[in-house]
């Protein structure tokens, strides 16, 4: 058996794990963000009560989804956006403590092991899961195996550039793919078609400004609302020029779909897959794969629990 931990900015998720990926004990406390050692000591606080649920049986290790910059040679991370980890030996401080060797990664790589191990994309080899969320996340797969890169940090697909001049992203760029296909971009869009309709039926599944979700696009547009459809082939629109630079550039036999917009199934992915083959550089052969994430929530810590495989 293993045990992952998924390390959010709210909480740290972490569960034992057994080796064919089933999740066989789970738990959750709040990530403590008072110190880099008060949270250290909470992650291994985390993995010891998961130890503890093993009854004895043999844990092989333990891997961390980080969300952020973590370095998977070194076990260092790097840097962190939201918790207060800054060239942290996280891996080195958790075999310490609890005994365990240790595997760290980013969050959205585990995810996208996970998915191909257990999840979406069992039976490929060679597959890209995006996360749309308040940003968007990558994980590169080749051959069932991880690619991270020279320092652990490849797949920032967020900040390719698709609108030259664009909006400024935080990470000093301006038109980030995220500032335009992620769940936050969504909602903004979504937010400013209601100030430009306020007839629109979008103002009837909102309700204020305030109350826009991911799905208050969609939602209109099935009720028939034409300022609903705008906003919904707008963003796939976007949404699909950072998808035909990935497949362009890697071909992919998959491209899992992960978060909340990705619920939405056929109703994003039919026109993405319209645009897509229209677009895409190669017309011929075999064709890169859409698929909705099934693992939820679980995937970072099932995934995790694999990093050092």
């Amino acid at each position: 058996m293993k045990i992952g931990i998924d390390l959010g900015g709210t909480n740290i998720a972490g569960g034992l794990v057994s080796d064919d990926g089933k999740l066989l004990y789970k738990t959750s406390t709040p990530t403590v963000t008072d110190s880099e050692g008060a949270l250290l000591s909470a992650i291994a606080k985390v993995i010891n009560e998961i130890k503890a649920q093993a009854d004895g049986a043999e844990i092989d290790a333990v891997g961390i989804g980080v969300p952020g910059h973590a370095d998977d040679k070194t076990g260092i991370v790097v840097y962190c956006n939201n918790i207060p980890f800054v060239n942290t030996d996280l891996a080195g401080y958790i075999k310490k403590e609890t005994g365990l060797p240790c595997t760290i990664g980013n969050d959205a790589n585990a995810a996208a092991l996970a998915e191909v191990l257990f999840g979406a994309a069992r039976g490929y080899q060679n597959a890209v899961m995006i996360t749309l969320g308040t940003g968007i996340g990558a994980g590169i797969i080749f051959n069932k195996k991880l690619f991270t890169g020279c320092n652990g940090a490849a797949g920032e697909i967020g900040h390719m550039v698709i609108c030259p001049d664009g909006i400024e992203c935080n990470c000093g760029r301006r038109g980030c793919y995220e500032l335009y296909g992620s769940a936050t971009a969504l909602k903004r869009q979504t937010r400013e078609a209601m100030k430009k309709h306020p007839e629109s039926k979008l103002w009837e599944f909102a309700k204020t400004l305030d109350g826009v979700t991911g799905k208050t696009a969609f939602d209109a547009m099935r009720a028939g609302d034409k300022a609903g459809a705008e906003v919904v082939n707008q963003y796939v629109r976007y949404l699909s020029s950072g998808v035909i630079d990935i497949i362009n550039l890697l071909f992919p036999e998959a491209i899992i779909f992960g978060g909340g917009v990705a619920k939405e199934g056929e109703a994003l992915l039919a026109p993405l897959r319209e645009i897509v083959d229209r677009e895409c550089y190669s017309l011929h052969g075999n064709k890169t794969h859409f698929l909705s994430a099934e693992l939820g929530n679980d995937a970072g810590i099932i995934g995790a629990a694999f990093l050092g495989e």
